[in-house]
């Protein structure tokens, strides 16, 4: 049985504002830029033309992206508009929080 969780304080919804309020809830804050940053990890989240999250993205140290497509493919991209289009529409956010 797969176990999900969802903080008690957050609003049980699939919109990009609860999304944002889960990441914040693990110590993220909203950022201006996708720019590696030492000492930080960044998310990307997209969203379709009706701010319904689609996909999320990370950073690696490095700088490059990592994504998850499908059940078992994990792929890197240098960018974030690599991913824009129908399937997962734009970056929505992008959040950031220190690396302990």
């Amino acid at each position: 049985m797969e176990q999900q969780y969802w903080p008690p304080n957050v609003k049980r919804e699939e919109s990009l504002e609860a999304f944002i309020q889960v990441f914040e809830s693990f110590g993220y804050q909203v950022c201006e830029t996708g720019s590696l940053e030492v000492g930080f990890q960044k998310v990307a989240l997209y969203a379709d033309l009706n701010r319904r999250p689609t996909h999320a993205a990370r950073q690696l140290d490095s700088g490059i992206w990592t994504s998850k497509l499908g059940a078992n493919e994990d792929i890197e991209h240098h960018e974030l508009e690599g991913l824009v289009g129908e399937k997962y529409g734009q970056v929505a956010a992008i959040l950031k929080k220190i690396i302990p």
